[in-house]
């Protein structure tokens, strides 16, 4: 089997696109606090909240409040999403560490996410990673539908690369392909993350950002990393989920990424015991079940009793 990076890093996305669709409001202090001992995790990135409309994601109204709040760590990058200027300067005055920017590859996508055409995006994007060009402050650029889209079908590989090849020379730190909706497959995966690579330059690295719609976010994953990324977006207990995608499950989830790749030998830097913990307290902060196949078996190492009748008479 082809190998790929020997370590990699998760951008936890939980507190942002985890909880942007839920319908119960999570409390600030409680984001602050799952924030908080997240960072305790060992996570490359934190994605904490999006600096967008109130009316549009009421969820994370209290974008500033939750960013200014929250205790850092030296070694975590705290990361927001920003869906326009605007967003981007309230971003700047909470001291945001990296910014996210996102647009859809497919019109259809973009209009109904984002109320904008493709073209009015692209010229928005620019001049957002100028803007923090000028704040130096690193901006990321997420491609949304980059592997289907769920109004219009296949999505042409070859605009997913020239648009990231655009935003990549004109400053962005780095590219997320996102699978929004789960439509992806592995060899798809594979085949765009290899040519993708090859083409962008070394100061733009690809991260993967996999929805568990369809039951394929970790063979994606496994795709994604034989391909040799290296960057990981996923949602503790596999929250989350696109408003404007019909269908569209949570994220790939994070404790079942962090116990594959741990399983094959491949550093993540995330502990998993105190992620576990985190997980089995979410259902309560979001106030519904969240079934979770790994927090109920545990790590696969986990140990048991041998039944009675194999130990009675032994000293």
């Amino acid at each position: 089997m082809k190998t790929g990076p020997g370590r990699i890093a998760i951008n936890e996305v939980g507190p942002r696109d985890g909880l942007q669709i839920e319908p119960v409001f999570v409390a600030t202090d409680d984001k602050v606090a799952l924030v908080d001992a997240l960072s305790g995790c060992g996570f490359a990135r934190i994605e904490v909240t999006s600096f967008t409309s109130a009316r549009a994601i009421p969820a994370l109204a209290d974008a500033e409040a939750v960013m200014q709040r929250i205790r850092r760590r030296p070694d975590v990058v705290y990361t927001c999403l920003v869906p326009n200027l605007r967003g981007m300067e309230r971003a700047l005055d909470s001291g945001t560490d990296e910014l996210n920017l996102v647009m859809s590859v497919s019109e259809t996508h973009n209009r109904a996410n984002l109320r904008m055409t493709r073209d009015q995006s692209t010229t928005q994007l620019l001049a957002m990673l100028e803007r923090a060009r000028a704040a130096g402050v690193p901006c990321n650029v997420s491609l949304s539908t980059t592997f289907g889209c769920p109004f219009e079908g296949e999505v042409p590989s070859s605009e997913v690369a020239r648009l990231a090849q655009m935003f990549a020379q004109a400053g962005a730190s780095g590219i997320t392909l996102c699978d929004t909706t789960g439509m992806a497959y592995p060899t798809q995966v594979a085949d765009l993350c290899a040519s993708l690579s090859a083409c962008l330059p070394a100061s733009a690295p690809l991260t993967i950002h996999l929805h568990n719609t369809r039951g394929m976010a970790l063979a994606n994953a496994l795709a994604a990393w034989q391909a040799g990324v290296s960057r990981f977006d996923a949602a503790a207990g596999g929250l989350g989920g696109c408003p404007y995608a019909p269908g569209a499950s949570g994220n790939v989830n994070t404790e079942e990424l962090v116990h594959m790749f741990e399983s094959m030998g491949v550093e993540t830097g995330v502990s998993l015991v105190p992620l576990l913990d985190i997980v089995a307290k979410l259902p309560g902060l979001v106030e519904r079940p969240l079934p979770n196949q790994l927090l109920a078996a545990g790590p696969r190492l986990r140990s048991h009793p041998a039944p009675g009748r194999y130990t009675s008479g032994l000293d």
